[in-house]
């Protein structure tokens, strides 16, 4: 399961755009799109002056192993514009490995599931539409858990069109 964000514009143009590219890019390295959710308008977290971003969370189909996944999905990044200069930067594409099946993993290149996906609305939403079965295979909890413990003050909303 991969989250996908952006906030600035890419080679290609606005976020969205951008990110409808990387969803079209898997599928040629080897990764299926099983599922994608609705796109959500979010506010930067933490807090900042930044643009907002565009963001969605899509299941995905793969017998590669996380870091390799991770690889190609930096690799991803790489093509549609996205330099890494500062943590929580304005981005043109941020392509999250959110969860690879039930590993739990804490190593130097990959960490599973994602360590701050149970503090983001703006994962969890989307993460309900394309799994609404999924639990934290740390905590146990279910994803309707993990959006009522929320930390306040997160605005995510889902795009009308």
């Amino acid at each position: 399961m991969i989250g996908l964000g952006a906030n600035l514009p890419s080679v290609l143009g606005a976020p969205r755009v951008t990110l409808e590219a990387a969803l079209t890019a898997l599928p040629e390295a080897g990764v299926s799109v099983l599922a994608r959710s609705a796109w959500y308008r979010s506010a930067p977290v933490p807090p900042s002056a930044q643009p907002w971003f565009v963001n969605a969370v899509a299941l995905v189909g793969t017998d590669l192993g996380p870091e390799p996944l991770l690889e190609l999905l930096h690799g991803v990044e790489a093509r549609l514009g996205r330099t890494r200069t500062a943590v929580n930067e304005p981005r043109a594409i941020d392509l999250d490995l959110l969860a690879h099946g039930d590993a739990v993993l804490s190593g130097p290149r990959v960490v599973l599931p994602h360590p701050r996906l149970h503090l983001r609305a703006f994962v969890l939403l989307p993460l309900r539409e394309v799994a609404p079965h999924w639990r934290h295979p740390v905590t146990g909890e279910d994803v309707d858990s993990l959006i009522a413990a929320l930390p306040a003050g997160q605005t995510t909303e889902r795009c009308l069109d």
